[in-house]
């Protein structure tokens, strides 16, 4: 006769086999959205200084656009170096900001526009910004 305890324990692992089954055959990662060359990057977060004077963060989502096959590639071997680029930027920028300021997109797009063309060496890929939350 089979327990409680027996049963949850073979239901849980034929259900670990199953998962295990339907991703091999699924590519290693899914794609949030955006095409073929749009390359999603995690979300980058920084710290600030909210009205009330305690700390915050700032959290921004971002992505780059990269239509031209071999500077997409480009793009995927320079990642690192241009979230490394991103995040550094992100957070001086964030300490610059005044308490309660909220923060100016169109002057964060320009320039991690400007660095994304610095690290990529040539022109040719688009800086997406998503949301910029502050906390």
């Amino acid at each position: 006769m089979l327990t409680r305890r027996a049963i949850m324990i073979g239901t849980a692992a034929l259900g670990l086999l199953a998962a295990a089954g339907a991703r091999a055959g699924e590519p290693v990662q899914k794609k949030k959205g955006g095409g073929l060359s749009y390359i999603q990057l995690d979300s980058l977060t920084a710290t600030i200084i909210r009205s009330t004077g305690r700390r915050g963060t700032m959290t921004v989502d971002i992505g780059v656009d990269v239509p031209n096959a071999s500077l997409h590639q480009r793009a995927v071997l320079s990642m690192p170096r241009l979230r490394a680029a991103y995040v550094q930027w992100i957070v001086s920028y964030a300490a610059g900001l005044g308490a309660g300021q909220p923060p100016d997109a169109d002057y964060m797009s320009l320039t991690l526009q400007r660095l994304t063309d610095q690290a990529l060496g040539q022109p040719g890929a688009k800086v997406l910004l998503g949301a910029i939350l502050v906390n």
